[in-house]
């Protein structure tokens, strides 16, 4: 981000698609009048005039300047206008914010992605930024859960990794369809799948609260160290600068001191599930 950039200041981008990836998700493809760069964890304020404005995690490459995905679950009155967006409209976008995945300590390990729901988004940013600096990683598997299969967003996505070296991709869905020749459960039933040293290796937990939940849990059953595993907890964050306190977590103000944190730095607060 350059220096002189106004971070209060929301920066004019147009939209030139809309994908739809689920019935309840769309993602935003956005191309600001000036180069947007971020960090893959950080986060964003997107915005329509006289509408309103909420925080998103973009799902685009970080490597990519020129434009900017971000990823919109349908759930209150602003995400469902958004919804009703067409191509050629202007949007709004602040930041980045906060801190995001620190790529460069996960070299020479492997990397754990458990993710769930609408947390494929930040995950899918990530899975690009470690794409970049493959030769430099063990390896990166993604475990990856939605409710049905057609909840499923970036459903290309996994057949595309299974393709690159170094990475695997596997799916579970909480209930099956009739086409539905995969894994059924919750998502931590993939872990039974995967080999991994998970001496030498780091887990990134991104998805609902509850799933997150267990899905920690999980991985402290299979032996993972507190500071081994990061969340991202995107929950609650409203004006992104630590002024409204609307996502304050114990001593922690998740838009400005994370959103990504190690499970150690927050694990004595039990707040962190709801």
């Amino acid at each position: 981000m350059p220096d002189n950039m106004n971070i209060y200041r929301p920066l004019k981008a147009k939209l030139t698609n809309v994908i739809e990836e689920s019935p309840l998700i769309k993602t935003f493809v956005l191309v600001p009048e000036e180069r947007f760069a971020f960090k893959t964890g950080q986060f964003i304020e997107l915005s329509v005039d006289g509408i309103g404005e909420a925080p998103f995690t973009p799902s685009s490459s970080p490597f990519i300047t020129e434009k900017l995905e971000v990823t919109v679950m349908k759930t209150g009155y602003v995400t469902e206008y958004m919804h009703s967006l067409k191509p050629g409209v202007c949007m709004g976008i602040r930041g980045p914010y906060g801190r995001g995945y620190p790529v460069e300590t996960f070299y020479d390990k492997e990397v754990l992605i458990l993710g769930g729901g609408c947390g494929l988004a930040p995950i899918r940013s990530l899975l690009y930024a470690l794409e970049g600096i493959k030769d430099k990683l063990r390896k990166v598997t993604l475990c990856y859960g939605s409710k049905t299969p057609v909840d499923c967003i970036y459903k290309p996505l996994f057949d595309r990794l299974n393709s690159i070296e170094k990475f695997e991709a596997y799916r579970t869905v909480d209930r099956a369809d009739e086409g539905w020749k995969g894994s059924v459960g919750v998502v931590t039933i993939l872990l039974n799948k995967i080999d991994i040293n998970i001496n030498n290796s780091v887990a990134i937990v991104c998805g609902p609260p509850i799933m997150m939940k267990f899905g920690t849990i999980r991985l402290l059953e299979l032996g993972y160290q507190d500071n081994q595993i990061y969340l991202s907890m995107e929950k609650n964050m409203s004006c992104g600068l630590g002024k409204c306190g609307h996502c304050m977590m114990g001593e922690f103000f998740v838009c400005k001191d994370g959103p990504v944190f190690t499970y150690d730095e927050i694990k004595h607060n039990p707040e962190i599930w709801k």
